[in-house]
């Protein structure tokens, strides 16, 4: 699994290497200039931001969950299986959300993935971000229903571990694609 994580880290490097190389140095084709002229671009601090608050909301309410599984899932505590439970669920709602919002953003920009370099490179980081999110969700809500059926115990649970890692792999890229693409890049 880590070497999964490290293979798609470096998969999403290429986009940021595509992203600095042609916004450092705009060549003539982009009139010189970052973001090329007659683009309008989004607003970092609008639904983007909300955006990066709800997922590190909801890798606050994974690490949580995960917390609370380590804590004394197998005395089964009732507190504990709930604390358990909650956090996961509020993780994959959350996650939900951010792929609502993210196509809600598509939607509504101006410019297209055929729209200059610019928007390619916009829309192949993250459109792949989206997809990455989209699965992690499905990871993590597996990992909810076999919670549910009790498959899990604070010994045994190397899916969920790898669900978390996962998911905050998701969390950084989309810190870095923030930084980057949205507010240093506009």
């Amino acid at each position: 699994m880590l070497l999964f994580i490290i293979s798609e880290v470096m998969f999403f490097f290429s986009f940021f290497w595509s992203f600095f190389h042609f916004s450092i140095a705009p060549n003539i084709g982009l009139g010189f200039i970052w973001p090329p002229k007659g683009l309008t671009v989004l607003n970092a601090w609008n639904l983007p931001f909300l955006n990066t608050l709800i997922l590190l909301t909801s890798g606050l309410t994974l690490t949580w969950s995960h917390r609370a599984l380590l804590n004394n899932y197998k005395s089964l505590k009732k507190n504990m299986r709930l604390d358990v439970l909650f956090g996961l669920f509020l993780t994959v709602f959350l996650g939900f959300v951010f792929s609502a919002l993210q196509f809600f953003e598509y939607f509504f920009t101006t410019f297209c993935i055929n729209d200059s370099i610019y928007g390619s490179i916009f829309f192949l980081a993250t459109g792949f971000h989206g997809l990455h999110v989209i699965i992690g969700n499905f990871f993590l809500f597996v990992c909810f229903l076999r919670m549910v059926f009790y498959h899990f115990s604070s010994e045994h649970h190397l899916s969920f571990e790898f669900a978390a890692w996962y998911w905050h792999m998701v969390d950084c890229v989309w810190l870095f694609l923030f930084v980057c693409i949205y507010w240093w890049g506009s």
